[in-house]
């Protein structure tokens, strides 16, 4: 369910954890299902959004192309690859191409291309919120143990308000996303309340993303940017994390097309 599901995955991100969880878990053995498409009964899978496909040679792939009128899927096994290369943080990602006229290619409503959407965002604000632990902990730990100057740097006034800014953000976004993973355990993703705290989760945790990473390095000095330090392993997934499956514009977009066709105090309480 949707609570054990974030557990797993924000533990999975706090300790840097490589694996298409996500994608096979929540995205791509439900896609599957709604599709009535016979996938392995064992090993990853992973979902193509709009060509765009994450951890794409580690099995299967759900193609999906959004048309106008209907959600276009196709399982594919061993799929082309274009553009394949990494993300800041160094997982694969690449270009799947599918033909969606193919007799193999599956129909769905559009209600389901929604749901794909909302289900891969909530789980990449789930994913993002662990990650966030992770620069965290590192940060306070390293600001405890560095000396400078005869102290250690959390004892200087300038470092404590850059972890209490950092701090307060993080926490911002795990209250955003602790009600996104709340509405999806009680109402389902498909239902329009989770639509919406996963809308308002993406915008505030990618809101956090700068100010938290920045803060981290900043605090870290030049020995945060080098490859052998874990920082960069939390930094870097928080900042590619953050433009999948609709980035923070685009959710709050998506987010003031709903304030402003809805009565505005049904959205400010949630009630939607």
């Amino acid at each position: 369910g949707p609570a054990a599901a974030a557990v797993v995955l924000g533990t999975l991100a706090r300790h840097a954890a490589a694996v298409p969880l996500a994608e096979t878990d929540v995205l791509a053995t439900w896609l599957a299902t709604e599709a009535g498409l016979v996938v392995p009964e064992s090993g990853p899978l992973t979902v193509a959004v709009e060509r765009v496909t994450t951890w794409p040679q580690c099995g299967p792939v759900l193609a999906t192309r959004r048309g106008p009128d209907a959600l276009y899927v196709a399982l594919v096994d061993s799929p082309p690859l274009t553009d394949s290369g990494h993300n800041l943080a160094g997982e694969p990602r690449g270009a799947v191409e599918f033909d969606a006229a193919a007799a193999d290619v599956v129909q769905l409503p559009l209600t389901v291309a929604d749901e794909l959407t909302i289900r891969g965002a909530w789980c990449r604000c789930v994913q993002i919120v662990g990650a966030f632990d992770a620069a965290a902990e590192l940060t306070v730990a390293h600001t405890e143990t560095r000396v400078q100057f005869g102290r250690p740097l959390a004892a200087f006034q300038a470092v404590q308000h850059a972890l209490a800014t950092m701090l307060g953000e993080i926490e911002r976004a795990r209250a955003a996303t602790t009600l996104a993973v709340t509405a999806a355990a009680q109402y389902g993703f498909a239902d329009a309340r989770t639509g919406y705290a996963t809308t308002v989760a993406k915008v505030a945790v990618g809101r956090a993303v700068a100010p938290v990473t920045t803060i981290a390095h900043q605090l870290h000095g030049a020995i945060g940017t080098t490859a052998e330090h874990p920082l960069w392993r939390a930094t870097m997934r928080a900042r590619s994390w953050a433009d999948e499956f609709g980035g923070t514009s685009w959710h709050a977009r998506r987010l003031a097309t709903l304030a402003a066709t809805t009565n505005p105090w049904d959205v400010t309480v949630g009630r939607i």
